[in-house]
């Protein structure tokens, strides 16, 4: 059943800490090779690269203070990236075309709850790489609003057995997709009613402190 109000807010548990990755103009080629080469993900451009969805993965995206605690609730989820204010998990290729129907099964279709999904034919920017790329110098800081892994995936092995897919039970190393979603569209509805009840400048310190 859809929530409509929570009796008892999220605990405010820090944030999980966000690696920091050289991002350099000349680290480019050598992200690419990363995924390309490591992964075998397809992607595409140069400023930034980004990776084709629906191919080998698809995306759940939601506001990034319902993903962490989202985070806290689900420990195995598969890859998980952030980039500024949204969080992406990665799910098994064609759960976007799954999502819509989920979130009417599970009762939440009619609720604003800020989750959606990117399939076939979309791209997201691609986060940098958990370890040093190729020709860049260590310690050099990434952009502020730069796409980071915070759960990355592991090069040299299969990443698509580890991505929860449709049905019940799940694969041992993630959810399956509908609770996954179910818990998603929980905690995006919890922080949209939190948000509602916070004043502005709250609002800002709770960001700084989840990001």
């Amino acid at each position: 059943m859809a929530l409509t109000t929570p009796d008892i807010p999220a605990p405010d548990v820090p944030a999980p800490e966000i690696p920091a990755a050289p991002a350099t103009p000349g680290a480019r080629g050598a992200w690419a090779q990363w995924y390309e080469s490591g992964l075998g993900w397809p992607t595409t451009g140069s400023d930034p690269v980004e990776l084709l969805t629906g191919v080998r993965f698809d995306v759940l995206e939601l506001p990034a203070d319902a993903g962490f605690a989202l985070l806290r609730r689900v420990p195995r989820t598969g890859p998980v990236a952030v980039e500024g204010p949204r969080m992406r998990l990665l799910v098994a290729a064609g759960s976007a075309d799954e999502l819509p129907g989920l979130l009417d099964w599970l009762e939440w279709g009619e609720v604003p709850l800020d989750l959606t999904a990117i399939g076939a034919g979309g791209r997201i920017i691609a986060p940098c790489p958990p370890s040093r790329p190729l020709g860049t110098a260590l310690g050099e800081p990434s952009p502020q609003e730069a796409a980071v892994w915070l759960r990355p995936p592991e090069p040299g092995s299969e990443v698509e057995p580890t991505l929860p897919l449709a049905g019940f039970g799940g694969n041992g190393d993630a959810p399956d997709l509908v609770r996954l979603v179910g818990a998603a569209a929980t905690e995006c509805h919890r922080a949209r009613l939190l948000r509602g009840r916070l004043l502005p400048g709250q609002r800002g310190a709770r960001r700084a402190g989840e990001a």
